[in-house]
């Protein structure tokens, strides 16, 4: 009889042990980059070449954060650079984007270059970017840290991967190239109220 009332008692119980556990799983949101200023680059085109591919086996764990690392690097390649020149093209490639965990540590590392090729297909300039992150310790939960660990060397990234530009790449930003001046209209000027 007391074994009747216990799976009684647990089945009146489970919805809110289910309630408890978390029944529903975390949501993560995308990370993009499209509410930053775009780098305008002097080419008429860019192609972005994913030259790492995960290899899907231990240590390798890049398959369960919650966000693609290499999705994410290609989706700020997609959000952050613009062609507006008329000639030549720029290759925003990824060399990596790994999530490598051995016991407590987890280990993280990202590579992209940006190379301007002219229309014969000469390389012309370059600028690399890379960044690390690594979480040594107790790991409670490995989604989480994961994502923070993304997001982090996504920041880094970004912020890295703009500076390299912005030195190695400087005479290829669309600001810098000149641009023929628009003349002015000529319009009879107002005479200055007293």
């Amino acid at each position: 009889m007391t074994a009747l009332r216990l799976t009684r008692r647990a089945g009146l119980l489970l919805p809110f042990l289910l309630a408890a556990c978390g029944g529903e799983p975390k949501a993560y949101r995308p990370l993009r980059y499209d509410y930053l200023k775009p780098i305008d680059l002097a080419v008429k085109a860019i192609d972005i070449e994913q030259r790492f591919v995960p290899s899907g086996v231990a240590p390798d764990i890049s398959a369960e954060s919650p966000v693609d690392p290499v999705a994410t690097l290609r989706q700020m390649g997609e959000d952050r650079l613009k062609a507006l020149g008329n000639t030549g093209r720029a290759v925003f490639s990824i060399s990596d984007a790994s999530l490598i965990k051995r016991e407590n540590v987890v280990r993280g590392s990202m590579d992209a270059t940006v190379e301007i090729l002219t229309d014969e297909g000469q390389h012309v300039a370059y600028a690399q970017a890379r960044v690390t992150r690594r979480h040594s310790g107790r790991i409670e939960d490995l989604q989480e840290l994961l994502y923070d660990m993304v997001s982090g060397m996504m920041d880094d990234m970004n912020v890295e991967l703009e500076h390299q530009i912005r030195v190695q790449l400087k005479d290829w930003l669309a600001e810098h190239v000149s641009a023929v001046p628009t003349p002015v209209g000529a319009a009879p000027l107002s005479a200055p109220h007293r």
